[in-house]
């Protein structure tokens, strides 16, 4: 009969199970994988898959006891670290359907919404449409390869174990302000431009009364909406290239990865 010993029990569970919280957290909390389009089955594969590649590269974990209130707080302080790293992802995605939305909103097509696939959530079809550019191109350029390079990486700069740094972790929380800013940002030479064009009916209608401005006004600017998009969407790559370095940076500066 196989008898194991408490310590040997605790050092599998130091060694393979904390690590598979953080990744497993990191990977249910992430875009594209940890969406409802990713059975949750799947999502623990996949997790069990990354768990036993990296754990023979990882640095010796601490010995704790099977099942001890140590553990559990160890448990807790990985899933806090994975679900802290996803959630940023998250916001960096949502940047783009933020400024998708604003801009539906200012063209009069809020109106024309859908189901989110991937949230369960009703949004405008111009968001969802930035969302899955965004996911295209987060993809087409191995964001995801690095995003699981940094994941990697955080187990030697941020060991299981090693505590979390709340000074650390509220600086960086601080920075997290910079979503709504790139939305705005993104959304801004649309609103600019549509501005202009309300400014124009509001001056055509001052200057011809019997002008009914709220029947040839909002197909207008229906229409004149597109064209800006499409017009904006020529510039995209750069500003996707800006958002998504500093989304990476943030990741990395809360794993004090390098």
């Amino acid at each position: 009969m196989l008898e194991l010993s408490d310590s040997q029990i605790g050092g599998w569970v130091s060694s393979f199970v904390l690590p598979l919280f953080r990744i497993a957290a990191f990977l249910m909390t992430m875009p594209i994988i940890g969406t409802q389009l990713v059975p949750t089955r799947v999502r623990l594969y996949l997790s069990l898959a990354i768990a036993m590649v990296l754990v023979p590269t990882l640095p010796a974990m601490p010995q704790v006891e099977a099942i001890s209130l140590g553990s559990l707080l160890l448990v807790a302080e990985q899933i806090i670290i994975g679900a802290l790293m996803g959630f940023i992802l998250q916001l960096f995605f949502h940047a783009f359907v933020v400024a998708g939305q604003i801009i539906s909103m200012q063209m009069g097509l809020g109106f024309a919404s859908m189901v989110d696939p991937t949230n369960g959530v009703s949004v405008p079809v111009l968001g969802q449409f930035y969302l899955m550019l965004v996911t295209l191109l987060f993809l087409a350029m191995n964001g995801h390869l690095v995003v699981f390079e940094v994941l990697a990486e955080s187990f030697v700069t941020l060991p299981v174990g090693g505590g979390l740094l709340v000074d650390h972790h509220w600086e960086v929380a601080g920075k997290l302000g910079w979503v709504m800013g790139a939305g705005l940002l993104l959304a801004l030479p649309a609103i600019t431009a549509l501005l202009v064009v309300n400014l124009a009916f509001g001056v055509m209608t001052r200057a011809a009364p019997q002008l009914n401005i709220f029947s040839i006004g909002f197909p207008l600017t229906l229409a004149l909406g597109l064209v800006i998009v499409w017009i904006g969407l020529a510039d995209i790559l750069a500003q996707y290239q800006v958002l998504a370095s500093d989304a990476l940076q943030l990741l990395r500066e809360l794993v004090r990865a390098k």
